[in-house]
């Protein structure tokens, strides 16, 4: 058998339905106007659609209403109204809008239904006092709903952003049979060293290469954990029979490595991309002729 509801709830919820019967004309130009303030002036929204999604929202909200005074966040009728806002949100954001605008619309909506109570002669203090909490926790509710799924959107933009930096931030060029060359920009920590690395390996075994030329121009600073994840990339093209050349090492790297106590005793080294790319050509036994044609 269903549960009773208190007499007290089920007045709240059909006082603001009778508002909304009695006044709907006057609440939905009200919302429309102040849609096209907020939404209308940069175009976000045209004026049909401000008027199609106020007319959606009264809607859903008498909706919600009717399910009773105590509202049940897991109905289907407010799961409804949540994603009325989290679309809306997002298109919103889809066209240049930023979150303030929509908290100020939804902030608009809750003083709509609040400045319509106070016109009402009829609703006594008791009945006013279920209305405010009601609309307060309703609203809220939609809110930090919104606003949490736009902070898990924006998490998973930035995190797209930052693998695709990852990918572009480390090209790997065949820039001859058999010879890589890896640019290193940035630093290089556990999660980055492991996607360069098996990407190098992949690349490695794809061309069949036989030298690798890693660059550690772009790289700011190191330490002793970024030249361990630097000795870990030339162990492991070793593995694969491959021989690595370093370039790049500045003096400041230079002098950080030796205070560091980093052995790099078997590691090639050569002061520029150039050099090292000629020690990849020596290795590969192809010689570069002055006028800059490379000949087997």
């Amino acid at each position: 058998m269903a549960r009773k509801e208190p007499a007290a709830a089920k007045a709240t919820s059909q006082v603001l339905i009778e508002q909304l019967m009695v006044n709907v004309g006057k609440i939905s130009e009200v919302i429309e106007k102040e849609g096209q303030s907020i939404f209308g002036h940069a175009n976000i929204l045209s004026d049909e659609e401000i008027n199609d999604y106020s007319l959606e929202f009264l809607e859903l909200f008498v909706m919600v209403l009717h399910t009773g005074g105590k509202i049940d966040r897991r109905g289907a009728e407010f799961k409804a109204l949540k994603e009325f806002f989290t679309n809306l949100s997002h298109q919103i954001q889809l066209r240049g809008g930023d979150m303030d605008e929509f908290v100020r619309y939804i902030q608009f909506l809750e003083r709509v239904f609040l400045d319509n109570l106070q016109e009402d002669s009829d609703a006594d203090f008791s009945s006013s006092r279920q209305i405010l909490l009601l609309l307060a926790s309703l609203f809220n509710d939609i809110v930090l709903d919104v606003f949490h799924a736009y902070l898990e959107e924006k998490e998973r933009t930035i995190e797209a952003q930052q693998e695709e930096l990852r990918q572009t931030s480390t090209p790997i060029t065949e820039i001859w049979d058999g010879v890589l060359t890896l640019p290193i920009i940035g630093t290089l920590d556990s999660q980055r060293t492991m996607m360069v690395m098996e990407k190098l390996l992949s690349r490695i075994e794809q061309d069949r290469a036989s030298v690798v030329v890693i660059d550690v121009t772009g790289v700011i600073a190191i330490d002793s954990q970024v030249s361990h994840h630097l000795i870990q990339m030339i162990r492991a093209v070793e593995l694969m029979g491959a021989s690595a050349v370093i370039t790049g090492i500045r003096p400041e790297i230079a002098r950080a490595l030796t205070s560091l106590n980093i052995d790099l005793g078997g590691v090639t080294t050569r002061l520029t991309l150039s050099e090292g790319l000629k020690e990849a050509f020596r290795r590969m036994d192809v010689h570069v002729s002055h006028a800059g044609q490379a000949t087997q």
